[in-house]
C-alpha cells in the first residue's frame, strides 16, 4: 500500500493512485473496498471529520441497510431503466452475505426493511474493515480545491496538502439532504465542470409543511399517527401518516413526497380498510340515536375527528342524516384533499431527488460516457429510492459495480 492504512494520518503528496474516491459514505466505501480487493491502489477523500456520518445516524441509529424486496420499480429516475443492471448484479442477498460474514445481527421490520440489532456503527465498521483489508487509504478532513484532467489521462486534485493524481476518479459525494451532516453540491459541480448534465436537485423523502390556515387547524394534532393511504396521480402508499407541529410526516407522507410536485394536492384516506358510507348506513339502522361524532371516535382519534368534521354535523344523530350526507362524511375522511404549502426541505430530507443525468453515465461501469476515467455512484446520480433500505441498496450496488471497473 502506497500511503498508510485505512483511516491513517499519512500526509498527501504528489504520488499517483490508481483510484481516488471522493466521498467516504456508503457508495464510496463500498466502491473503494471492491476496487482494493482487485489490487487497485485506492485513496478515499472526505471533507468530514469522520467517514460514514450518514450511515452512523441512519435509521434512528439502527441503519435500515437494505430490504428483502428490491425492484427497479422502487426507484425514481428520468431514466427508469438505468438502475436495473446494478441492482441485478449486486443484490440485497449479496449485501446480506457480507453482513453475515461479519456476524452482524439484524432484524426485519414492516415491508421487508432490515435493521441492525445493535447499532448502525456495525455496518460502518464492516465497511471500514473491508477497506482496511483491501489496503484502502482513507483521508478525512480534506478539502478538494480543484480538479483537472491530466494531460496524459487521469486527474489531478489540488488539496491544501498538495496535488495528487489518479488514473480513475470516483465521485461519491451524495446529495444535498441533511446539510448539518456536511452535504454539499460538490458532485454536481464536478459533473458540470466536465460537461455532464445535472437534473435540478430537490428534497426527497421529506415531510410536508401546511398553508397557514391548515396549520392553525391541524397543529393541535401533533403526535397523532394514523394508518392511511395517501396518493396523487402518480403514486399511492399505505403506511402511517404522522401529524407534526409543522405539517405532515410519517412513512406514507415521506414516500409520497418523492412523487409530489409543488402546487399539487395530495389525497388522504384515513380509514383505508372501510367502506365508510356503507358502515354509516348500517350504524344508522342499529343505533339511530347515536351521534355521528360518537361513531367516528370509535374509528379515529377524538382530536382528529374534531379537527376535520364540522361541529354542527358531528353532533347530529345518525337517524337525521341522509345517505348523501354519509357520502360527504366519507369523502371528508377517505378522500381528504390537502394542498401542502411545501416541504421541510433538505434540513430533514432523507434523500435528494435529481442529480447527474444517468444518460451520461454507463449503467454497467458508472463511467461518464464522454470523460474516460470519471465515475459517478450513489445518491449524486439521478436515482432516488423509496423509504425502507432502497437508497442504501443503491449505494451498495452502484459502488460495487463501479469498483469492478475503476
Amino acid at each position: 500500500m502506497r500511503a498508510g492504512a485505512a483511516g491513517g494520518d499519512t500526509g498527501l503528496g504528489m504520488s499517483d493512485w490508481d483510484v481516488i474516491v471522493v466521498g467516504a459514505g456508503a457508495a464510496g466505501l463500498m466502491c473503494a473496498a471492491t476496487a482494493g480487493q482487485r489490487g487497485r491502489q485506492v485513496l478515499v477523500l472526505d471533507h468530514a471529520r469522520k467517514p460514514g456520518n450518514k450511515i452512523r445516524m441512519s435509521g434512528g441509529g439502527k441503519c435500515n441497510f437494505t430490504n428483502y424486496t428490491i425492484e427497479p420499480a422502487n426507484y425514481l429516475s428520468r431514466n427508469p431503466h438505468f438502475c436495473k443492471s446494478a441492482l441485478s448484479r449486486f443484490t440485497q442477498w449479496d449485501f446480506l452475505a457480507l453482513v453475515d460474514k461479519h456476524r452482524i445481527p439484524f432484524h426485519e421490520r414492516d415491508h421487508g426493511q432490515l435493521f441492525c440489532d445493535r447499532s448502525s456503527k456495525d455496518i460502518l465498521d464492516m465497511l471500514l474493515v473491508e477497506c482496511e483489508q483491501a489496503g484502502v487509504t482513507i483521508r478525512v478532513k480534506t478539502v478538494i480545491e480543484h480538479i483537472a484532467a491530466a494531460p496524459g489521462g487521469g486527474f489531478r486534485l489540488t488539496t491544501p496538502d498538495g496535488v495528487i493524481g489518479a488514473a480513475a476518479l470516483v465521485i461519491a459525494t451524495g446529495g444535498l439532504s441533511i446539510p448539518t451532516m456536511g452535504a454539499t453540491p460538490f458532485g454536481y459541480r464536478v459533473a458540470e465542470q466536465f460537461g455532464l448534465p445535472v437534473w435540478p436537485p430537490s428534497a426527497g423523502l421529506v415531510p410536508f409543511t401546511l398553508k397557514p390556515e391548515d396549520k392553525a387547524r391541524l397543529e393541535t394534532l401533533a403526535g397523532i399517527a394514523v394508518d392511511s393511504r395517501v396518493w396523487n396521480p402518480r403514486a399511492s402508499f399505505r403506511e402511517n401518516l404522522l401529524f407534526t407541529h409543522r405539517g405532515l410526516s410519517g412513512p406514507a407522507i415521506l414516500q409520497l413526497s418523492n412523487y409530489w410536485e409543488p402546487g399539487e394536492a395530495i389525497h388522504i384516506d384515513l380509514l383505508p380498510d372501510l367502506d365508510l358510507r356503507e358502515d354509516l348506513i348500517r350504524a344508522q339502522q342499529v343505533q339511530p340515536n347515536g351521534k355521528l361524532k360518537s361513531y367516528l371516535v370509535g374509528l379515529l382519534p377524538k382530536r382528529l375527528v374534531s379537527a376535520l368534521m364540522p361541529a354542527a354535523l358531528a353532533e347530529k344523530r345518525l337517524q337525521y342524516l341522509s345517505h348523501a350526507r354519509f357520502e360527504e362524511v366519507a369523502a371528508l375522511l377517505q378522500d381528504w384533499q390537502l394542498m401542502p404549502n411545501g416541504t421541510e426541505g433538505y434540513r430533514t430530507a432523507e434523500v435528494t431527488r435529481g442529480g447527474v443525468d444517468c444518460d451520461s453515465v454507463s449503467s454497467k461501469t458508472f463511467e461518464a460516457a464522454k470523460v474516460p476515467g470519471l465515475y459517478f455512484i450513489g445518491e449524486v446520480l439521478d436515482v432516488t429510492g423509496w423509504l425502507g433500505g432502497y437508497n442504501f441498496q443503491w449505494a451498495w450496488a452502484s459502488g460495487w459495480c463501479a469498483g469492478q471497473y475503476v
